[in-house]
């Protein structure tokens, strides 16, 4: 079985932010996961380089369009190993592979008669690159996104037929209600649809950053058509000699933020129909990073350096921070007291801590042997479904939900080592095999959890289970098995430790 799933491409117009950390994070949360399934997975990520927000932020800047694009991507792409990013492939929408496939593509719905030349006229906002309908105008002619006056643009433009697809949108999102995920943005979206359809550009007049219309190299693509196009057109050239689309298309999961979600839940399904192309089998939709109760976005100005949290903390400590702190899906504020909280008190405490002592114990009381005996059958009732909640979670795209599943398991076991209080047994040789089953029972219940959360914090984990002498990290070593293997253990430095 197959599994793809991609981000958003990033606009290069500047440097990377936690925003764009907190949507690959995610995407390499279900890329691990489904790699511990057994599947084959393909994770793509990358950046959107054309437009017209690049080329007007490298005037600012006093360079070329090529040379902004090269400086940002250059950081986008160094930024995937420092989160742990798996991805398969980093596309760059300036790449000349992807240019010819846009082309390709393109002249190819030029060909079928869904792309025609007409004159544009109504309102623009540059930031988003977004030509805005009635309906998504804000008071005073501004853009709802960025607050700035919205620009009235008058040009003839090559067309693509989207009125065409009403009907067949409509019908996708009755046949699959899960098509576009949470709730409210399918409703969002199929709002959109049903207020009417119009016929969209799909090429600018006076650009030059862009991909050249074939038949008409006076335009560009509008780069929305440029950019949709990278989930598709990666899969030709990412593994040298082999076109993968047949062996992964349609995307499993493609990821993105809400403020992108007409483009990909209406214009991108209808093109992928023109050109008689299988749409994504669902989209995800993520809600915004708030900071002082504003998006998190770089032309407000209020940021956070993922590279600088991941210097203090690590890189496993911001992906736990940003999916335990904001319910994927919802709007969620995020600050420097409550990551260096969920570290203190989650991370260093309630599973460093459970880590340290468990095999502190062992090595102490039993010279690092786990002894092969029958488990507590309590703690293994508590631990036996978590394998099976944590990756119904996760098939659903509900990684915090996940997260909260392990964290009652991680509470739990530090409760029990309060309630058996493992040193007074140690004391006393009459209770040797009840020490034997208490610290095999953590031990086990620790691997457990570890192995379920390898996807939200792999090297902690991989550390960890190394050296718990069990380093496999496949979903069936999630189960709890009641029936006490042993083994032996290794000293563990502090997974977290007090900055």
């Amino acid at each position: 079985m197959s599994f793809y799933t991609t981000t958003p491409i990033y606009y290069v117009n500047a440097q990377p932010h936690l925003g764009h950390a907190y949507t690959t994070i995610a995407a390499d949360v279900l890329a691990r996961h489904h790699r511990q399934l057994g599947e084959d997975v393909f994770f793509l990520s990358g950046t959107d380089e054309h437009g017209e927000p690049v080329a007007q932020a490298a005037e600012a800047l006093g360079i070329s369009p090529r040379e902004l694009a090269d400086r940002n991507a250059a950081r986008f792409e160094a930024m995937m190993p420092l989160i742990e990013a798996s991805n398969d492939c980093f596309i760059r929408t300036s790449d000349p592979r992807h240019v010819a496939a846009v082309q390709e593509f393109m002249q190819g719905l030029h060909d079928s008669g869904h792309i025609y030349k007409g004159e544009y006229e109504g309102l623009y906002c540059p930031r988003c690159a977004d030509f805005k309908t009635p309906q998504e105008v804000g008071e005073g002619e501004t853009c709802p996104v960025h607050g700035i006056p919205l620009d009235h643009e008058k040009e003839e433009n090559w067309f693509f037929r989207l009125s065409e697809f009403q009907e067949p949108l409509e019908q996708l999102f009755a046949e699959r209600p899960d098509f576009v995920r949470p709730k409210e943005r399918r409703n969002e979206a199929l709002s959109f649809i049903k207020g009417g359809l119009q016929d969209i550009s799909c090429s600018r007049a006076g650009l030059t950053w862009g991909v050249p219309v074939p038949w008409d190299p006076d335009q560009v693509f509008y780069v929305w058509f440029d950019a949709l196009l990278n989930y598709i057109t990666a899969l030709k050239f990412a593994k040298e000699g082999e076109d993968l689309t047949s062996r992964y298309w349609p995307a499993t999961v493609q990821l993105v933020g809400k403020d992108i979600l007409k483009f990909h839940a209406v214009y991108w399904p209808a093109m992928l129909m023109a050109a008689g192309l299988e749409v994504q089998q669902t989209l995800v939709v993520h809600g915004y990073l708030l900071m002082d109760g504003e998006k998190m976005s770089k032309s407000l100005g209020n940021v956070l350096d993922p590279f600088e949290v991941i210097d203090r903390f690590g890189a496993d400590a911001l992906r736990f921070y940003l999916l335990r702190e904001v319910q994927f899906g919802a709007d969620g504020s995020v600050s420097t007291a409550g990551f260096e909280s969920r570290y203190s008190t989650e991370l260093a405490n309630d599973y460093g801590n459970l880590a340290s002592r468990t095999v502190a114990m062992v090595g102490r009381w039993r010279d690092g042997n786990v002894a092969a005996v029958e488990l507590d059958a309590e703690i293994a009732k508590e631990l036996e479904p978590l394998a099976d909640e944590v990756a119904e979670l996760l098939g659903k795209v509900e990684p915090t939900h996940a997260l909260e599943a392990v964290w009652v398991r991680v509470r739990r076991l530090n409760r029990y080592v309060e309630e058996t209080a493992p040193w007074n047994l140690a004391k006393d040789e009459a209770e040797a095999e009840r020490l034997d089953q208490v610290l095999a029972t953590l031990v086990e219940g620790l691997r457990c959890v570890t192995v379920a959360l390898y996807p939200f914090i792999p090297s902690s984990t991989t550390k960890l289970l190394d050296t718990l002498g069990r380093p496999d990290i496949s979903w069936s070593a999630a189960k709890f098995d009641r029936s006490g293997p042993g083994g032996s253990v290794t000293p563990l430095e502090p997974l977290f430790p007090k900055p």
